[in-house]
């Protein structure tokens, strides 16, 4: 296994845990606070999505931005995350095409990056958490493991079952 065999099984990996750990939820359910304060799953798939557009699609070699909605960037951003009433957020179907979307693009770059890419630089804010490209795809990777993590709470919440 090389560098790119890993970091694309640890993205392929994380994505299918956000679809398992959704699969049974309901679109009332992506809005629900595991507890005050704390962010619901629609948010953080919309952050999850954000994240992955603005941080590593710019990044890599020849990136663009992926489309998104009219709005969304706006709507999934840290002053909306405990705005209550809860208005305005993609409903999970939606959502859940955007990050795979946005996963599908990250994989497909990743395909044409070579292992010196993997080594250049990142410029910015995160390159004190993400020093190199191939750091910047493991960090995105980590970043869907840890709201991941998150949404078990909710399912326990919700009296879902344990998947994993």
């Amino acid at each position: 296994m090389n560098a790119k065999d890993a970091i694309r099984t640890v993205l392929k990996g994380t994505q299918e845990l956000v679809q398992m750990y959704v699969s049974d939820l309901s679109d009332a359910d992506f809005l629900v606070r595991p507890v005050p304060n704390a962010n619901h799953i629609a948010w953080q798939v919309g952050h999850l999505i954000n994240a992955e557009c603005d941080l590593v699609h710019k990044a890599i070699p020849g990136g663009t931005d992926m489309e998104r909605p009219a709005g969304f960037k706006e709507q999934y951003t840290k002053d909306t995350a405990a705005v209550d009433p809860l208005k305005g957020f993609t409903k999970k179907a939606e959502l859940l095409a955007l990050f795979n979307r946005a996963r599908e693009a990250t994989l497909a770059a990743l395909e044409k990056m070579s292992d010196a890419d993997l080594d250049r630089p990142t410029e910015g804010q995160m390159a004190k958490f993400a020093p190199t490209l191939g750091a910047m795809m493991l960090l995105q990777s980590n970043h869907t493991l840890m709201h991941a993590g998150q949404f078990t709470v909710l399912r326990r919440k919700l009296g879902k079952p344990i998947l994993f």
